[in-house]
């Protein structure tokens, strides 16, 4: 019997996920919730030295073009010794080497070129002050094992320095020499992060061994731009009762109450970063995501923050929000991370943004990043289920959903939809019963726009949602308005679909590769439309397929 109700599970679960689906989406744009913060436009990855290749150089300059805003960029091992050849998890820039006499030599070519290549982008880097160079480690061999490592492994970039004095110094000359390269006032406009992860393998210190690396750090920062952002401490996602929890907010305890180990004084800290993480899994041979898991992370963080109140309108930076935590595991190897070439990804982001601002309002908490760990990586098969925004070259679903979220500007606006699953449920239990079918609206001077989405935790068909949606609130002066109608779905904005109708060609011609060079941008579902006005409202409806991505722009 027990065998029998297990086989009908799944049959049941898809019969449901068949059932119709229809919402209401009601958008008010009178009904301002604030400005609309653009929380999508930061962007990250390990491999540091993949900014000066040529994809590299490509992909920051469609990060620049996809948003009217600045794009901030983070990258790890920028302080790291090495010969600048990027692996997978690893790069390195011998910024710091010792001389026979251990004197301090610096080196500024490798270092120099990724921030050359991002003012070339025109995009704004994040900079995380991480590794431990192995002429200043406490622990230098070995210092770099390369990706995968295995359980045990320790690396030298990860401990402390011998020397904390030197460390401030090397943080000071990078500063100084940043800051005289792109000028004092652009340098300010950064965000200068302490570490990452300092919680797990990515420092093999205590939390008082952080906390003083954190002081000299920011003391460097500082005496070289005196007016620059400080802050951290960049860790893991905050699960109520771990590790991760005790030590963001035991770091914020020594910002408050302590002196600093560096200069006697206050302690400086201008934003306060860390990591929110989903959990996707394999469940009855699907793809089941993790949202809650994410959700979680940031609501316990945001509670941490709360805790100080003169810390609780610091901007919060999570410098890595993400379905799950290993870009460089691919899907191959990683089933469960098979959701990273098609539109789950896009989906299930777009979710995730709008819970954070909902999330934000709860808490009341200054929330200015939701950072996306991906960018590409080199000589890769095309679409191996890297999480990445492009795949030589060619860009994934998941970029179009940004190009829509640049499209958005001014307040956001009030959204009701009879489709939404409650913050609440998501929290508890994900997305696990009915899909939801949600939005996120902003209204300007002469535009206005709604992204909806038709998402599900499990990655499984599903019906497409019958979307009625009522906008409400334009000016008396609008009386006609150009409607336009942007989508991700399997046939819009999404090249992997038509590389496999090509038959998955790792080595494509070059009319395949054009053709999938048009088929990766952000496309429209139809024709731009002239659309009447009737008692500052208009009304649309639309089949919005599951994990499907709707970006609709009005403007007059």
């Amino acid at each position: 019997m027990m065998r029998r109700v297990s086989f009908l599970i799944p049959l049941l679960f898809a019969l449901v996920s068949r059932a119709q689906v229809q919402a209401h989406v009601s958008v008010d744009l009178s009904a301002s919730e604030g400005p609309f913060t653009p929380i999508y436009s930061w962007f990250g990855y390990d491999e540091s030295n993949y900014t000066t290749t040529k994809n590299g150089q490509a992909l920051l300059r469609e990060l620049h073009d996809l948003s009217p805003v600045p794009v901030n960029v983070r990258a790890h091992f920028l302080l790291a010794s090495g010969d600048g050849k990027p692996e997978l998890k690893w790069s390195s820039t011998n910024v710091y080497t010792e001389d026979a006499q251990g004197n301090p030599v610096y080196s500024w070519t490798i270092l120099d070129g990724i921030f050359d290549a991002y003012k070339a982008a025109g995009v704004r880097p994040m900079v995380e002050l991480g590794f431990m160079p192995k002429a200043l480690s406490s622990h230098p061999e070995p210092y770099h094992i390369p990706w995968p490592t295995k359980p045990g492994d320790v690396e030298g970039w990860s401990f402390p320095p011998k020397d904390y004095a030197r460390w401030g110094e090397l943080v000071h000359q990078v500063a100084a020499h940043l800051a005289q390269r792109y000028g004092t006032d652009t340098v300010a406009t950064w965000y200068w992060e302490v570490w990452n992860e300092p919680d797990i393998f990515y420092w093999h210190g205590t939390q008082e061994e952080y906390d003083k690396l954190y002081d000299y750090a920011v003391a460097g920062v500082r005496k070289a731009i005196p007016n620059a952002r400080v802050g951290g401490p960049a860790t893991t996602g905050p699960n109520p009762g771990s590790h991760s929890e005790q030590f963001l907010e035991a770091l914020l305890q020594h910002c408050a109450k302590d002196k600093s180990a560096a200069t006697g004084g206050a302690i400086p800290l201008d934003f306060i970063s860390f990591h929110v993480k989903g959990s996707p899994n394999i469940v009855e041979d699907h793809v089941q995501m993790g949202l809650n898991k994410e959700l979680e992370n940031a609501a316990t963080g945001f509670a941490i923050v709360r805790k100080f109140p003169q810390f609780a309108k610091l901007p919060i930076i999570l410098s890595e929000a993400d379905p799950e935590g290993c870009a460089a595991c691919s899907s191959r190897k990683y089933p469960h991370n098979a959701y990273r070439n098609g539109t789950l990804y896009p989906a299930y982001t777009a979710a995730a943004m709008k819970e954070l601002f909902e999330l934000r309002d709860r808490y009341q908490v200054n929330l200015i990043s939701m950072l996306t760990w991906a960018f590409e990586f080199e000589v890769q098969p095309y679409f191996d289920g890297f999480r990445t925004l492009s795949t030589n070259g060619i860009d994934k679903p998941v970029i179009n959903l940004f190009r829509m979220a640049g499209l958005m500007a001014g307040n956001r606006v009030r959204v009701q939809s009879s489709g939404s699953v409650p913050l609440d449920d998501v929290l508890k239990t994900g997305v696990r019963q009915q899909p939801d079918v949600d939005a996120v609206a902003t209204a300007a001077d002469g535009e206005a726009a709604v992204m909806l989405w038709n998402y599900h935790d499990d990655d499984l068909p599903g019906s497409s949602a019958d979307v009625d949606l009522s906008v409400k609130g334009f000016p008396a002066t609008a009386r006609r308005v150009l409607v336009e109608h942007y989508r991700i779905d399997d046939a819009h904005s999404n090249a992997y679909t038509v590389w496999k109708q090509m038959g998955s060609p790792q080595n494509p011609t070059a009319e395949q590769y054009a053709q999938l060079k048009a088929a990766g941008g952000l496309q429209l579902e139809d024709s731009p439309r002239w659309v009447d006005v009737k008692s500052a409202a208009i009304d649309l409806s639309f089949s919005l397929p599951r994990q499907g991505v709707s970006l609709v722009r009005f403007s007059w």
